[in-house]
């Protein structure tokens, strides 16, 4: 029922993962009580800011930094339902690429560890400026996120 979305990198290291605990709240479930699609998008941002945070590329840390990844694509595939209450978690993978990009998988699987969403994230990296119209698309990773790779390879974040 899962696939791959992003297949594996020649010659990288093993992608990063954490998983994070949840349980469905009643605001974010639409009359059938069952989960609304519409807040899938934040159950893969617990889960990123979850792994980035715990990496030292979090969004505050890269702003610092002189750099922003926002969301260029997203993609959900939906499989079973969560419903009101339910306790599940959601794994979030990030997969090495040498790009200006950060490529992030998630899995949601409820407590029987049954999938009921995957999908994926790619961000894009853009220096950050005083006006928002001078912001530069990075075509490769600014030094900060370079070093993240660099230990990253080194099987320093394994």
């Amino acid at each position: 029922m899962t696939r791959r979305y992003f297949p594996p990198a020649e010659g990288g290291p093993p992608p990063l993962r954490v998983e994070v605990s949840r349980q469905v709240r009643f605001e974010e479930v639409d009359p059938l009580a069952i989960v609304w699609h519409g807040r899938y998008p934040s159950f893969f941002e617990d889960a990123r800011v979850a792994l980035c945070d715990r990496h030292g590329i979090g969004y505050l840390t890269c702003h610092e930094n002189g750099f922003v990844t926002p969301i260029r694509k997203m993609h959900v595939d939906y499989f079973r339902p969560l419903r009101f209450h339910e306790r599940f978690t959601i794994e979030a993978i990030l997969h090495w690429t040498e790009a200006a990009r950060i490529d992030m998988e998630f899995i949601l699987r409820n407590e029987a560890r049954e999938v009921t969403t995957t999908g994926y994230t790619v961000q894009m990296m853009l220096t950050t400026s005083a006006s928002s119209t001078d912001d530069t698309i990075l075509l490769i990773p600014p030094p900060y996120y370079r070093a993240f790779l660099d230990r990253w390879k080194s099987g320093a974040l394994a």
